[in-house]
């Protein structure tokens, strides 16, 4: 596939649930790590700033999310841009004090792990929800503006308000599948899985 599909959203706004709704629509998806186990993130920064081509290593998969910089990423995907025209950029959001709480959760969740195993590669420990705020109203603010009028190949999608497969089939030129979108790592669904079991439990 020449035309690539790019996830431009910052994590922690469904880019899960895109990657497994770009695997049952057919297309070889990749989301932070590759089919070899290497992080597509450093993959990405590191054809950057050697200037190569962005997707070198990677010109195998269709459709990319979970790949962002906090430092470039806002230059990675115009990058995306000029080096693969004609393709379709998908901008991932959700609500800012959503985004900032889900952010907030994995960091912790990645401290407890680091306390557990202090040798684990674990680097994301810092719970800045000043800095994640201007880096989101930036990131957001540069992605519309840059994609303004470009209905054609750039997309705003919300998984976590209920855009599905009606949003995205018809800008991807698919058809609707006959399964449910995918809701990955979901917090509502989450909470009634958990609320499932203990009436399970109860029950038993």
């Amino acid at each position: 596939m020449s035309n690539k599909v790019f996830c431009i959203g910052l994590n922690k706004t469904g880019t899960s649930s895109l990657h497994e709704a770009f695997n049952i629509l057919g297309l070889k998806s990749v989301h932070y790590k590759d089919d070899h186990g290497n992080d597509i993130k450093e993959i990405i920064l590191n054809n950057y700033l050697s200037g190569h081509d962005i997707l070198k290593g990677l010109e195998a998969y269709d459709a990319f999310s979970d790949w962002d910089q906090e430092q470039y990423t806002i230059e990675i995907f115009k990058a995306f841009d000029e080096q693969y025209p004609g393709s379709k950029f998908i901008l991932n959001i959700r609500d800012l004090n959503g985004w900032l709480d889900s952010r907030k959760k994995h960091v912790k969740n990645n401290q407890i792990k680091k306390r557990k195993d202090p040798q684990a590669d674990i680097v994301w420990l810092d719970i800045d929800r000043e800095g994640w705020e201007t880096q989101f109203k930036k990131h957001y603010q540069e992605a519309n503006a840059y994609f303004k009028g470009r209905t054609d190949n750039f997309l705003v999608f919300d998984v976590i308000n209920g855009d599905g497969w009606e949003t995205l089939c018809p800008f991807l030129n698919v058809p609707i599948p006959n399964v449910p979108f995918p809701k990955k790592n979901v917090a509502s669904d989450k909470k009634l899985y958990r609320r499932l079991i203990r009436k399970i439990k109860r029950y038993l």
